[in-house]
This record gives structure tokens, C-alpha cells and sequence, in this order.
């Protein structure tokens, strides 16, 4: 049998592994802001449709304190034997959409703006002073997340307020740019910031400084945590931070739903409605609804960290500064 040459012995023949498949690097710059808000966006629009028939009723109770004055499982009875079960999603289409964008400028916003903050200071002067970078991120966050909200909300609440007006978000925002002008969609912006800014505040603060104390208390840092352990720790921190939150903004929520129930007076300013209905409705008033809105938004809020930290997890969005007193 002839010699065949066989490459395997010859001394000056090069071989090749293949490589190891490359870690693919963490997301930085507009990718990592992108998926903050792709996040961001998921986990308030998710939230908020899902609790659309609490929103329902805790608008009717402050709008019709008359009407339904025997509490939020009376009224959601009432509703459903007056208008049927349908009429509990009232609304759902602004809903999504509205907290989708708002969500988005709001989480991605708190994180950029954050990152701006430590920078700015330092990270030793940040970590000293994280409760006014956290309060100061998350505002700034919210003024321009509630720009792109106010119209939506306000299409929202006239859905709610008067079932008829239109059939859906598209019909009832043209009827109300054709009718009443584009300035109507922000009659209530006042009212909205006046909600939102301390709630959203109040919702990262407490958030951040119950992540805090809570690893303290079990003596451990956030890797430490197990997938599940961390997702009961936003679960958790966003339940505390959301009952916070609600106290603080409801005076803001009634006003806010009572200013877009109907048109002002011809020549009848915003700041001029706010004061006169402050004081129609008093103290006692301005707190109407605070039970529903309690189990809304603690409900909504929890939600909405435990979505917001999963779905960071994975989609990879983990390069945000952290500047908590435990290591995360």
C-alpha cells in the first residue's frame, strides 16, 4: 500500500481552535438609557392597565362623592349593576399608552439624571448627600415625563367622567383638540405636576432608602441575593414606597380629576379653579378616595420595581450608579 501524508505529523503544521464565544460587553451610553426606559415603559404601562377598574372607581368616588359614598366594593357594585362590567375599563387605551411613554421618560430619566447628579459631586459627596440626589433625579425625571402624560390623563379622566363623550382614546383626544383647543390638555398640568413630583419623590426615595434598610437588616449586599431574594426586595421596598407616595400626592389626585371633569369659565384660569375647588372640597375633601388609592398605588408601585428590576436583569441594564450605604 502506497505511503498517504498525513498532516497530523507534520512538525511545521498549524492548527486552530476554535475560540471561547466572547462575552458580550454591558450596554453603556443611549443603548443603556434605552433599555431603562424599555423597562421603565413595560412595567408602568403593564401596571397601570392591570388596575385600570381600581383608577375607574377611585375617579368615580372623587368625582361623585354623592353617588358612591358607601366605599370602593360598594362602588365597584354599583358601577357594574348601573353600567355593566365593561365600563370598569373605561379608559384603559390612554391608560397604557399615556403611562407607557410617561414611564419610560420617568425610569430612564431617574436613572440618567442620577448619573448626572454623582458626577457632578463626586461619588463620596453623593453617597453623603443620595437622598437629595435621589429626590433631585426623580423630579427633574418627572417634569418631563409629565409634558408627554398630561394629554392622555386628561383624555382619560374625560372618558371616565362622562362614559359617553366618546367611543375610545382617539375619538375623545380629537373631540377635545377640535372642541375645547389643544390648551385643554394641559388645563390640568399644574394639578399633574403638583401630583406626580412629590409621588414620584416620595416613590424613589422611599424605594432606595428601604433597599437600603432592608439589607442592612438581613446583613447583606444585593449580589449576595438570589434572583427570587431580589425580587421579593423590590416587591417589598416598592410596596413601602408606593403607600409613601399616595399619602403625599392624593390632595393633587383629586384636584387633578375634578379640574379635567368639565370646562372651566370662559377667562377662568387654572391657578383660579385649583383655588376655588380647594376650597369647595376642604381638607376632608381633598383626602376623598384615599382607601382605593391606597391599595392602587401601593399595588401599582410594588409592580412596578419588581417589573422594572427583572426586566433590568434581563435586558442586561445593569450599569447604573448605585451610591446606596451597603454595596449592591
Amino acid at each position: 500500500m502506497p505511503y498517504q501524508f498525513n498532516p497530523l505529523f507534520n512538525p511545521s503544521a498549524k492548527f486552530f481552535a476554535p475560540a471561547a464565544a466572547e462575552a458580550k460587553p454591558a450596554p453603556t451610553g443611549v443603548d443603556l438609557y434605552a433599555r431603562f426606559a424599555v423597562a421603565g415603559a413595560l412595567g408602568c404601562s403593564i401596571t397601570h392597565g392591570a388596575l385600570t377598574p381600581v383608577d375607574v372607581v377611585k375617579t368615580r368616588i372623587q368625582l361623585s362623592p354623592e353617588v358612591y359614598n358607601k366605599g370602593m366594593i360598594d362602588a365597584f357594585k354599583k358601577i357594574i349593576r348601573t353600567e355593566g362590567a365593561g365600563s370598569l375599563l373605561t379608559g384603559l387605551g390612554p391608560t397604557v399608552v399615556g403611562y407607557a411613554i410617561q414611564g419610560a421618560l420617568k425610569f430612564g430619566g431617574y436613572e440618567f439624571w442620577k448619573k448626572q447628579a454623582i458626577e457632578f459631586l463626586g461619588v463620596e459627596k453623593a453617597t453623603q448627600n443620595r437622598q437629595a440626589v435621589y429626590l433631585g433625579a426623580s423630579g427633574i425625571a418627572e417634569f418631563f415625563a409629565d409634558i408627554a402624560l398630561c394629554p392622555l390623563e386628561a383624555t382619560r379622566i374625560r372618558l371616565v367622567s362622562q362614559p359617553s363623550f366618546a367611543n375610545g382614546l382617539a375619538p375623545a383626544f380629537l373631540r377635545i383638540l377640535r372642541e375645547e383647543g389643544p390648551a385643554a390638555f394641559y388645563a390640568g398640568f399644574g394639578p399633574i405636576l403638583f401630583k406626580q413630583i412629590p409621588y414620584t419623590m416620595a416613590k424613589f426615595a422611599v424605594y432606595e432608602i428601604s433597599v437600603e434598610k432592608i439589607l442592612q437588616l438581613v446583613n447583606k449586599k444585593k449580589d449576595q441575593l438570589s434572583n427570587g431574594q431580589t425580587t421579593g426586595l423590590n416587591l417589598v421596598s416598592g410596596l413601602i414606597a408606593g403607600m409613601a407616595a399616595a399619602v403625599i400626592s392624593q390632595p393633587a389626585d383629586t384636584l387633578l380629576s375634578k379640574i379635567n371633569k368639565t370646562k372651566g369659565e370662559p377667562g377662568q384660569s387654572v391657578s383660579s379653579r385649583l383655588v376655588s375647588l380647594s376650597k369647595e372640597l376642604g381638607f376632608k375633601g381633598l383626602f376623598t378616595g384615599m382607601g382605593a388609592r391606597l391599595v392602587m398605588i401601593g399595588t401599582l408601585t410594588a409592580g412596578q420595581f419588581l417589573i422594572y428590576g427583572d426586566l433590568k436583569r434581563i435586558l442586561n441594564a445593569t450599569g447604573g450608579v448605585e451610591i446606596a450605604a451597603i454595596p449592591k
